[in-house]
């Protein structure tokens, strides 16, 4: 049994939380919604705490999956962040979607007191923290990332080093703007073929035995079929993650037309009131252009 942290108590910092926890290791948790870490507390038996810096003082490994780049250094290196408190040797491991180079310079600040820092985001979204099914995307020292793999396991299934600092971050930004353009493409192609009459529970049977399958769109298309936008990965933070693509991708020199469409695509659901819904309602943008909905035939 360890002594473990966790800060950050959303969407997927819950379950992932959690399942720490369940498996038997003293978590000590955090949230910027302090009744989410009394919840933990109180229905798991992790220990609450007022401040990241309570929360990482006596932990070996401190995991958190905050919002943006501004969230994550904050809480390790602002005001009563994990910086003022963790021990040396302890390992941090950041799980959160965020910009390679803050990641960098938070990890150059930890090394400074003794603490070892991984970047470690993950994809699955809500099932696959709730299932401990994650997949993880490293970067930092592959000694220390070995050292905490026994944690990351209970929370995922996959896991892939990707290189030195900021290496798993930049591997989950292209993963993203790839999801993220696939579904702005599944978004126009349904819109037309709707608009046009195919019904679109025999468009999305097509393409599930077609050249155009993809798991992303299998799991997606049911939803948008019965107008169930809840959220698992919301569009803002999608909207976030394409976009820190885009700023990755101007620092490296590298063009990215499509993907700055589909940027202003979900600015765009973002400004229709769409930002806190699941990412698939960014089709109702291209819905409302044409003056029709995708959904399951009533007849």
């Amino acid at each position: 049994m360890a002594n473990l942290a966790f800060l950050g108590l959303g969407i997927m910092g819950y379950p992932m939380a959690r399942n720490l926890r369940q498996a038997g290791h003293d978590v000590a948790v955090w949230s910027n919604t302090a009744a989410k870490a009394q919840k933990l507390a109180s229905e798991f038996g992790a220990v609450a705490c007022g401040t990241p810096a309570q929360a990482a003082a006596n932990a070996e490994a401190i995991f958190l999956c905050v919002g943006d780049s501004a969230m994550s250094e904050e809480v390790l290196t602002g005001k009563n962040g994990v910086v003022e408190t963790a021990k040396p040797g302890a390992v941090v491991a950041d799980a959160s979607t965020v910009s390679p180079e803050m990641s960098r310079r938070v990890g150059r600040a930890l090394a400074e007191k003794g603490v070892h820092f991984l970047d470690a985001p993950c994809t699955g979204s809500k099932p696959g923290a709730e299932g401990g099914t994650l997949t993880f995307m490293i970067g930092g020292d592959q000694k220390v990332y070995e050292k905490v793999k026994p944690f990351l396991e209970i929370m995922g299934k996959q896991f892939y080093y990707c290189g030195g600092p900021g290496m798993g971050l930049h591997a989950k930004l292209s993963q993203n703007l790839i999801l993220a353009n696939m579904l702005q493409a599944f978004n126009e192609g349904m819109v037309l073929c709707t608009k046009a009459g195919v019904d679109p529970a025999q468009m999305i049977e097509i393409l599930n035995n077609s050249a155009a399958k993809s798991g992303f769109i299998t799991f997606k298309a049911p939803y948008i079929l019965n107008r169930d936008f809840s959220t698992n990965f919301s569009t803002k933070w999608m909207h976030k993650d394409v976009t820190l693509a885009i700023d990755s991708a101007e620092a490296l020199n590298i063009p990215l037309p499509v993907t700055s469409i589909t940027q202003q695509m979900f600015r765009a659901a973002i400004a229709k009131g769409f930002g806190e819904e699941d990412l698939c309602a960014t089709i109702k943008v291209m819905e409302d252009w044409s003056g029709i909905e995708v959904k399951k035939s009533t007849t």
